[in-house]
């Protein structure tokens, strides 16, 4: 699998850096004892380049806020950095093949970065800039990084990761280095990323998504400091595959369940099989929003089709999967367990490329994308795009840069753009196996799994806890809870209950890399931008519990229902309702029909519960439900082990509801029917009864009627249910539209050619081969 890597890609300043860290690519050509001529058109490549780093020099009180900080961490690298025959850093051994190697540039990064920022505390200062050549030639001397270092262990650091921070750096420096020591430092990139196109280290692999985009911009960059106008040329083509025939585009669309890139759908996947649209498609999205940048105006500016798709892909791939400034939990893969990198912070780094394109778009595109990036600025109350007052709040690590960003966004911002409304959205993404539903008051998305697409993912020792995030985890996004899921959730939640699973108590099942499931089962029907039903044909990993798992989404919450619940293990089955992270000393009310609850209850025939701040919940069955409040302690180490990732081991205590229903041992054909009504008051959770009514909760076919009578249905084999029958398996909604009646259809499991759909003795024949799950609309 390509892009197992373990490079911290936050654009280096948590603000902005967006265009930062995979912008970080074309730099000051030599100085004038330079041998070697510049290239035309070379040189502003680099200057676009020197201002994704260093900034543009525009005054705020943000800007200085932000550079003061980055001062603060930039010179406790410098001074505690030593530079002689042994390491830079005592913590950092040097050695072939060593973990610490990404470390060890991405901190001379955070130096060489605040030499060269307009007003920092380490600007134009000689001596420092003395010390940045000695560590780089130390690092280049002792082959920590050199044309003779041979790759041991994870190709990524060497052909990409590495190479990425070293350009950053000598992008500040380039104009005090010969023209021969610039080319000495970018032999190991040449020896490397050669080629853009393909895996250094094995050749048969063709390079895909974002690997591919990150090796362009390098192929770019380093050509543009060394005056080699081909390597230019073919980095800019390798966006777009031109020596492959665009088979392995970056912005080329998909139509198919898997792969690298982006689908048809508005897809984006990594790893062939994760959805990625909240960490590796942004990765890709800055890389060329950089590339789009720095190459404006010269005769390598990337193709103006290339500049309009990629501009489009903002508001397609990656808009719907962003609360508040942050990114969904369901598009992170892995990178939940990274405390550098929270849903915040990879939103920031979105947020930077999209200010970065509109800066290079035109009319109701800029219009469209700076739109966007205001709404994204001005939602985030909880961590402020504009505001760093941390660089190490999120990520003790050395990604720090973000003064361009700060520049940038304000620039726009002071244009007077508009910042986009929130509109009401449900979108299903098939092949990701993705959903989200929006409304202007809260947000949902499921985290699920198919034959396609994996649980998790879990590599270099990322995400240790993530057994279960893809087996049918419902995330809520509130508005008065922007920072749920950044605020220490992953360290503490219990990960054995995650809102909307089933599982089993005993042990976890064994860390795969991106295990699947058996079941194809998986996906959705769209009935208008405020109505849909998703289903999952869900089965464990070790294969002993399954359960048909349905979700019926409105304007006023998320209705749930589970049916043929088995288990043959003996464990103790659950599905978890809620387990909200109420904060430090959490003290939301929850209330049971109208009586107080505290500690651990056991409720039995309840109609009702509200938990304060969150919303309601209705219980639709008998179900016997325990609430638990709870004090959880963990560290971001327990989750994240990774040699450049790995989080701190500080402890963090956090209060959690947990609403569970409890199914026992040993269930067979066991079922549960509940509502979650996000921001709803208790009034407004009792007066919900008449919202809608549960017309079937079987293992064949799981339904429900609106309080307009339209029915919303998930057929896990040939049935029917009311009025609807079908062939096989099948989403469905039925409903009035206008003077007549329209019928939506998808087929979940993707495997099937057609459907026949009966409505009222009327046979509707629904051809759903190759349509990923997409919904498909007729009227009847």
């Amino acid at each position: 699998m390509s892009g197992f890597g373990h490079f911290d890609r936050r654009t280096a300043l948590r603000g902005g850096a967006a265009a930062a860290a995979s912008v970080a690519l074309t730099t000051a050509l030599a100085s004038p004892s330079s041998a070697r001529p510049a290239a035309p058109g070379t040189s502003s490549i680099v200057s676009g380049y020197r201002e994704l780093q260093t900034g543009i020099d525009r005054p705020s009180a943000e800007r200085t806020a932000a550079l003061a900080n980055l001062d603060r961490v930039a010179k406790a690298y410098h001074d505690s950095m030593t530079v002689g025959e042994g390491p830079l850093w005592k913590d950092l051994p040097l050695g072939p093949g060593s973990e610490f190697t990404t470390s060890m540039y991405a901190r001379l990064r955070a130096i060489a970065v605040n030499w060269g920022t307009p007003g920092g505390a380490l600007a134009g200062d000689p001596a420092v800039l003395a010390r940045i050549k000695a560590a780089l030639e130390l690092l280049y001397t002792s082959d920590q990084y050199s044309e003779k270092t041979a790759e041991i262990g994870n190709w990524y650091t060497y052909e990409i990761g590495v190479p990425l921070y070293l350009l950053h750096i000598l992008a500040t420096v380039a104009d005090e280095l010969t023209q021969d020591e610039l080319a000495k430092y970018l032999k190991p990139v040449l020896k490397f990323s050669g080629d853009p196109n393909r895996r250094t280290n094995n050749p048969s692999v063709v390079e895909t998504g974002a690997n591919r985009a990150d090796k362009s911009m390098i192929s770019l960059v380093s050509g543009a400091m060394l005056g080699d106008v081909e390597r230019i040329k073919r980095g800019v083509g390798a966006f777009t595959d031109v020596e492959g025939g665009g088979a392995a585009s970056v912005i080329a669309k998909l139509h198919r369940s898997a792969g690298d890139g982006f689908h048809t759908d508005g897809s984006f996947l990594q790893h062939d099989s994760v959805p990625y649209p909240g960490h590796y498609g942004i990765i890709l999205l800055t890389a060329v929003a950089s590339a789009i940048h720095v190459t404006q105006g010269t005769e390598f500016a990337l193709p103006a089709d290339v500049r309009d798709a990629t501009y489009a892909l903002v508001s397609d791939t990656f808009a719907p999967f962003v609360h508040a400034g942050a990114m969904m939990e369901s598009v992170r893969g892995r990178f939940l367990s990274r405390q550098g990198e929270s849903a915040h912070d990879i939103g920031h780094q979105l947020t930077g490329a999209v200010v970065l394109l509109a800066r290079s778009a035109s009319g109701k595109r800029k219009d469209e994308l700076g739109g966007l990036a205001a709404k994204w600025i001005t939602e985030d109350t909880f961590a402020p795009y504009l505001e760093i007052p941390d660089p190490e709040r999120f990520a003790p690590g050395p990604d720090l840069v973000g003064i361009p960003g700060i520049e940038f966004a304000q620039e726009l911002l002071a244009t007077g753009i508009r910042p986009a409304r929130t509109v009401a959205t449900h979108r299903v993404f098939g092949q990701q196996d993705r959903m989200v539903h929006i409304t202007e008051g809260w947000s949902a998305s499921l985290g699920v799994a198919s034959t396609r697409i994996s649980r998790y993912e879990s590599i270099n020792s990322m995400n240790l806890h993530g057994w279960y995030v893809g087996d049918g985890s419902l995330y809520l996004f509130l508005p008065k809870a922007k920072g749920h899921f950044t605020d220490a959730y992953w360290p503490t939640v219990d990960p054995l209950l995650l809102p909307g699973t089933t599982t089993k108590t005993g042990p976890t099942p064994k860390l795969e890399p991106v295990p699947s499931t058996s079941k194809d089962h998986c996906g959705g029907v769209r009935w208008d931008a405020r109505h849909g039903a998703h289903a999952l044909d869900f089965v464990s990993q070790d294969g002993t519990l399954t359960a048909k798992k349905s979700w019926f989404f409105t304007p006023s919450g998320v209705l749930c229902l589970g049916a043929g619940i088995t288990d043959s293990s003996g464990e103790r089955v659950r599905t978890t309702i809620e387990n909200r992270n109420l904060g430090e000393n959490g003290s939301c009310v929850l209330l049971a029909d109208g009586r107080l609850v505290g500690g651990s209850e056991s409720l039995r025939r309840k109609r009702w519960l509200h938990l304060e701040k969150v919303g309601g919940y209705v219980l639709l069955d008998d179900a016997e439900v325990t609430a638990l409040r709870e004090d959880r302690t963990g560290t971001w180490r327990d989750i994240d082990k990774g040699a450049n990732t790995k989080g701190t081991t500080v402890p963090y205590t956090r209060r959690y509801q947990k609403l569970v229903i409890e199914h026992g041992a040993k269930p067979s054909n066991a079922s549960y029917a509940y509502a979650v009504l996000p921001t709803a008051s208790v009034l407004e959770t009792i007066a919900s009864a008449w919202s809608w009514r549960v017309r079937s909760n079987t293992a064949t076919v799981q339904a429900v009627r609106l309080w307009d009578a339209t029915l919303l249905a998930n057929f896990f084999a040939a049935g029917s249910v009311d009025e609807v029958s079908v062939s096989g398996p099948a989403s469905v909604a039925l409903g009035r539209a206008g003077d007549g009646w329209r019928l939506a259809v998808s087929d979940p499991t993707q495997r099937q050619d057609v459907l026949r759909v009966t409505v009222r003795r009327k046979t509707v024949e629904v051809p759903v081969k190759d349509t990923f799950g997409a919904t498909q609309v007729f009227r009847v």
